[in-house]
């Protein structure tokens, strides 16, 4: 069996009463490596970037800055640069050897949407790919990381009905900002599987993730065959992350209001996504796709939740979980 990576999405809480408004970039970059060593301490083995900026404005600010861009929607390799990733330096020194993570980008069609809704100009869309492509050229580059792992962030494909698209331009799209993509896996991250075959197709994708710990059902829509014949990959979700629906589920079956609570609400979320039932999980969605899982991890990422004790508990017990399905599963 191909041993499964322990990966994440990338969003994670900021620690109580710190705000992003006034803090000075060597504060800021304090504050990304703090996390990473978090991450790590919790078993992810291939963790993403700690991402605290809105996903839309730190690639779009680059990409509309005049400055920064030399045409329209593309910007320059030399300004493509994600801060975080040089934050992370005196970590990798310190570990001494380069720091493997997984890099996100948001991807072209959620940027298109962002500031342009539901309108279809192709040459707007196949620029911003563009800039994407150089987001992940220039992360390869950096050379204190190994960059395992490239994701392309596009939680709106499938579900937004602003997405007006041919196919076939949307596959261009992803083909374009996938291009550096070739020698390592490239995920794309989706909250819905409507698209999942037509990702599959694109060359340079070749790991496929949606939320399906959340909604198991969506594996139903990934048909095993396509995943063969474009030997592409599944990355399955195993633990929860949309904190609201969970706490609403726990207060209704509790009858108590866990957010007033903190200590019993890291109690209960503990209980609720214990590694047990994430192994279980995994093992529900091994027995489907087999050695077609290439990594799993949270559905998604966790910012929204209310501390980082309960985001590394989280982070925890998938690392238990993935833990004790591989000593079931025998060597790989």
């Amino acid at each position: 069996m191909t041993q499964i990576l322990f990966d994440d999405i990338g969003s994670y809480p900021l620690p109580r009463g710190i705000l992003l408004d006034g803090l000075s970039p060597d504060a800021y970059a304090a504050l990304v490596r703090d996390c990473m060593e978090q991450k790590l301490a919790a078993g992810v083995e291939v963790p993403t970037y700690p991402q605290f900026r809105d996903m839309i404005d730190m690639f779009m600010k680059p990409i509309e800055a005049p400055d920064e861009s030399e045409s329209p929607y593309i910007v320059r390799k030399e300004a493509a640069e994600i801060e975080e990733l040089n934050a992370l330096e005196p970590l990798a020194i310190s570990r001494g050897e380069p720091l493997r993570l997984r890099v996100c980008v948001t991807g072209p069609v959620e940027l298109y949407l962002s500031a342009f809704g539901a309108t279809s100009y192709t040459d707007i869309l196949f620029n911003l790919a563009t800039s994407v492509a150089r987001f992940l050229e220039r992360a390869k580059e950096v050379p204190f990381l190994d960059v395992t792992v490239a994701s392309l962030d596009e939680p709106s494909l499938g579900i937004s009905p602003s997405i007006i698209f041919e196919e076939d331009d949307l596959t261009r799209a992803l083909e374009i900002a996938s291009e550096p993509c070739k020698d390592i896996d490239c995920e794309i991250h989706l909250h819905s599987p409507l698209y999942a075959e037509l990702c599959c197709r694109v060359p340079g994708i070749n790991i496929v993730g949606v939320e399906s710990a959340a909604h198991p059902d969506y594996l139903k829509l990934i048909d095993r065959s396509i995943l063969d014949e474009t030997d592409s990959y599944l990355r399955a979700g195993i633990a929860r992350t949309d904190i609201l629906s969970i706490v609403a589920g726990l207060n209704d079956r509790l009858g108590l209001n866990l957010w007033t609570d903190p200590k019993r609400l890291e109690m209960e979320i503990s209980r609720a996504e214990s590694p047990s039932i994430l192994e279980g999980r995994l093992s529900k969605i091994h027995a489907q796709f087999g050695d077609r899982i290439r990594c799993a991890g949270p559905d998604c990422g966790l910012g929204s939740w209310p501390s980082q004790e309960l985001a590394r508990g989280l982070l925890f017990n998938c690392s238990q979980a993935l833990a004790s399905f591989r000593q079931r599963a025998g060597p790989s």
